[in-house]
């Protein structure tokens, strides 16, 4: 699932965008708000398993999950827990790095899930195997393809309209952002940004974060019902 955009802005400040694409019938049906070690956690949850693609915290946190590591592989269940539900308990731990050390990953479907933690943006890939894990900076932009659903011929493709896109748009806002998400592409229904494979696997939404002024406000477009909801979460931190 998801194709994922991260686009800084001034002020350190980032706009952080996620288009999901998955069945249907896993569709948010609410924006959650709940406590897990003492911070808030504000996330649209999934339908079935009740866990989240993408989450944020009062602390200058957030979590995305995007399905496999470094190439597509087959689904060989049972795991040891759903990826959305890990999505979730990544807010148990103090920051970033505890989670890496201390969370266990044998027995986990293959993934990757971006984080941004107090300042710091990273990447993890589990490939079943063992951890991947880099620093990316947050003063450049980058994108994410999910290998379940996106060949490599289609992840460089997407790479490509994210360019090419970037350089036409000096200035950039979270509308801007919303558009390209919903209009990149070739004219393919199964391959460009807003997808659909026969109603099977689809976007079924889109979800867009904008940090700034000591918040995140978080938008939330039902793309199976056009709804849209939005919700602003306050950092407790200190220095904000």
């Amino acid at each position: 699932m998801c194709t994922v955009t991260y686009v800084p802005m001034v002020n350190d400040n980032f706009i952080f965008t996620s288009n999901r694409d998955e069945s249907p019938k896993r569709s948010a049906t609410e924006m959650a708000w709940e406590v897990f070690n003492g911070k808030t956690v504000l996330f649209p949850r999934d339908a079935l398993a009740k866990g989240s693609w993408i989450a944020i915290s009062d602390q200058q946190q957030l979590v995305c999950i995007l399905n496999g590591a470094f190439r597509n592989h087959k689904h060989q269940p049972p795991y040891r827990l759903s990826r959305g539900i890990m999505a979730l308990r990544f807010f148990t731990y103090t920051n970033a790095s505890a989670f890496f050390k201390e969370f266990e990953f044998e027995g986990m479907e293959p993934f990757t899930m971006i984080i941004i933690d107090k300042g710091h943006l990273y990447e993890l890939r589990w490939d079943a195997q063992q951890k991947h894990i880099i620093e990316l900076s947050m003063n450049e932009p980058h994108i994410w393809a999910s290998y379940t659903l996106y060949p490599e011929e289609w992840q460089q493709k997407r790479m490509l309209w994210f360019e090419e896109w970037l350089a036409q748009n000096q200035e950039i806002d979270q509308g801007a952002v919303l558009s390209f998400h919903k209009s990149a592409g070739e004219g393919n229904p199964e391959y460009d940004m807003v997808m659909n494979r026969k109603n099977i696997v689809r976007t079924t939404s889109i979800t867009s974060i904008l940090s700034g002024n000591g918040s995140m406000q978080i938008r939330y477009e039902d793309m199976l019902n056009g709804s849209i909801e939005q919700e602003r979460l306050l950092s407790s931190l200190s220095n904000t």
